[in-house]
């Protein structure tokens, strides 16, 4: 008989992972019957940002905030440019082993407090892999930091099973939520699910979270007004002034369609602003 397998219910992936088998985000693994992260307290970047560059423009604009990753995710995105640690596992990426720190939650609220002190910083961002892979290290530091009196903020693509973010929210400050695309056929190319997103947008505005949305628009894959307006019209649902930020896509990792024309940006812009108070571009 087959040694039964264990189901990470951590994203709508829902692996069912045999002993010593990690999970589709490379992140997570069925270690003697129980799901653990294997990117517990390793960070692979770490760095003093402004806000902006989250992005979040209407949360504490103007400060900077102690930005960490790890690695892992739980998409496929063909375009990501930051894919040598969010497609990558504990034994690295394309045989390049990552430069791995290995931290505690303690550490990290020390390191904030200390950056406090000395260049305003207003907490911890977590950022640039998708964090939630490492759910377990990212609410544990959460919870000191709100302690603390330091801001949380997660740039996240919303990839989370309803329970665990209901979980996390209280801990949370502000989120930056990728919005992929507008339809399922996008998120299958990229192995995600449009709905598990929505609901997270939701359920962070629900619970009083600061919430920005970012759509990197792609020709020919999310650029169609219509997309848009079906977007910015459902966004407008939860605020008028939910900040949308759409973002101009350049090739990437293993895409190579050409850069996305600034005329479709603004004229995107412009039709989101039927909807939204505030629609920021960026990478123009």
């Amino acid at each position: 008989m087959s040694e039964a397998k264990v189901v990470c219910s951590l994203c709508p992936h829902r692996c069912h992972l045999a002993a010593g088998q990690t999970g589709f985000c490379r992140a997570r693994q069925n270690q003697d019957g129980v799901i653990r992260p294997l990117n517990y307290g390793l960070l692979t970047s770490a760095a003093l940002d402004p806000i902006e560059k989250k992005p979040l423009y209407h949360f504490h604009p103007g400060s900077h905030i102690l930005s960490i990753g790890s690695f892992g995710c739980n998409l496929r995105c063909p375009f990501c440019q930051n894919y040598t640690i969010s497609q990558a596992g504990i034994e690295g990426f394309a045989g390049t082993k990552l430069p791995l720190e290995q931290v505690t939650p303690k550490g990290i609220v020390a390191a904030a407090q200390r950056l406090e002190e000395t260049s305003g910083n207003i907490g911890v961002a977590f950022t640039y892999n998708e964090p939630l892979v490492g759910y377990e290290f990212v609410y544990d530091t959460a919870r000191l930091l709100k302690e603390a009196g330091l801001a949380v903020v997660l740039v996240t693509n919303g990839q989370i099973a309803e329970s665990a973010w209901l979980q996390l929210l209280p801990y949370v400050d502000a989120v930056n939520i990728d919005l992929k695309g507008f339809t399922q056929a996008f998120y299958d190319w990229i192995g995600g699910s449009l709905e598990t997103t929505k609901a997270a947008i939701c359920m962070a505005a629900e619970q009083g979270v600061h919430v920005e949305v970012t759509t990197l628009v792609i020709p020919g894959k999310n650029d169609s007004t219509a997309d848009m307006v079906a977007e910015a019209r459902w966004l407008s649902q939860l605020s008028w002034e939910l900040p949308l930020h759409l973002s101009r896509y350049f090739p990437r990792y293993q895409l190579d369609i050409p850069v996305t024309p600034a005329s479709t940006l603004y004229t995107l812009q412009q039709v989101a602003q039927k909807f939204l108070r505030y629609v920021h571009l960026g990478n123009i």
